[in-house]
């Protein structure tokens, strides 16, 4: 894997409040840890000697998009040439459910058009990802 040429973006809809832009954050970037394992570095051990846990070794920038803009990146990321990108999808259907087992069963009855996104994270080769998000502005 050649870091130099990959890339890490989260989107989240800009009109979210602070909390649940740090959860929409929290919960994708668990789901791209578990997908993409190598991205994470070794354990740091400080002066002291304690250790700290490895943590991803490409930046994440957060990037803002509104309703409209995170469906239609949604949308063109199903294409079949943006396949071989990672993508982490976190929607209002998720957020609402109390269980996994509830969410994987609405979802069964939800079509992707009425989902309406709260964050969608994509990683993979740095010049698709710009492609996609290049014109978004960041997080502030």
């Amino acid at each position: 894997m050649d870091l130099q040429n990959e890339k890490c973006v989260m989107i989240i809809n800009e009109h979210l409040p602070v909390g649940l832009i740090a959860n929409t954050a929290a919960i994708m970037g668990i789901t791209l840890g578990m997908k993409k394992p190598e991205v994470v570095g070794v354990n740091a051990v400080d002066q002291t000697g304690y250790t700290h846990l490895g943590i991803i070794e490409v930046p994440v920038p957060i990037l803002t998009g509104n309703q409209e803009t995170m469906k239609n990146l949604r949308k063109k990321l199903y294409e079949a040439k943006y396949s071989d990108l990672t993508v982490i999808d976190f929607s209002d259907l998720a957020q609402s459910c109390k269980t996994y087992d509830e969410f994987l069963e609405r979802m069964k009855t939800i079509p992707e058009m009425d989902l309406n996104y709260f964050g969608i994270t994509i990683y993979g080769a740095k010049k698709k990802v710009n492609q996609l998000t290049g014109s978004m502005a960041l997080l502030r």
